[in-house]
């Protein structure tokens, strides 16, 4: 993986992103086995604003992200998400605290994300469009990065549930001809590491795990497995 900040997007998002180099550190990239092919569903644990900031900056690969549509349609909703969802529900901020705060993170906020490449997501019937938003960004050639962890308590190193979204994605594109290639991935931040585990086809998933939900168990515990790995560089981190 190259050291330096993966150009893309426009002049004025690769100059802010030198800048939030200082905050954030070039993670070690770990692959165990085969690294995933473009095209492929990317399940990784969130860790706050590190794990996708650590993707977007420093992996040299082409992707897109899903987020919350709160986070991503115009800047009254992203205040009023990261106010009341993220800084004080999940990241346990006192709420006064964290309306304080957003007035100055939320416009910031705002100017990154107009920046990304990200599909929103939806808990309505709009769904329908991430879905083929994402159909077409694979068919592209581009990779899909989701965060399903349910995060209602907080971002938990061992992470207690994962939303089937990304299923119900690969579902899709299996209806649409595509196999979808499915990995999970573990951004552990106590020694700044992103652990990748090997692509599965979604068929091969639905043939050994035999349901939905027997997909996102199996793929969750894998996650939480990956978040122990060690290797001749790491010490194992109990969580």
């Amino acid at each position: 993986m190259s050291t330096k900040i993966v150009k893309k997007g426009k002049a004025y998002f690769r100059a802010l992103k030198s800048v939030m180099r200082v905050r954030y550190k070039q993670p070690r990239f770990v692959f165990l086995g085969e690294t995933f092919p473009d095209g492929s569903l990317i399940l990784s644990n969130h860790e706050g604003t590190d794990a996708p900031m650590s993707l977007e900056m420093y992996l040299d690969r082409r992707f897109c992200m899903w987020g919350a549509q709160e986070m991503n349609s115009g800047l009254r909703s992203l205040y009023a998400y990261q106010t009341k969802i993220y800084y004080h529900e999940k990241k346990h901020w006192n709420i006064h605290l964290a309306r304080l705060f957003c007035l100055l993170a939320s416009p910031l906020t705002h100017l990154f994300y107009s920046g990304l490449d990200l599909i929103s997501t939806y808990r309505d019937v709009r769904f329908c469009k991430t879905l083929k938003e994402s159909m077409a960004a694979i068919e592209s050639g581009k990779s899909i990065v989701v965060f399903p962890e349910q995060s209602e308590k907080g971002y938990l190193p061992e992470l207690e549930g994962f939303y089937d979204g990304f299923a119900a994605f690969a579902e899709y594109a299996a209806k649409k001809g595509v196999d979808i290639p499915v990995l999970v991935c573990y951004y552990r931040k106590g020694d700044n590491t992103y652990i990748f585990d090997a692509p599965t086809r979604y068929s091969a998933l639905m043939e050994q795990h035999g349901s939905r939900a027997g997909i996102v168990a199996a793929l969750l515990a894998r996650c939480n497995e990956l978040g122990k790995y060690k290797d001749e560089k790491t010490e194992e981190i109990s969580v």
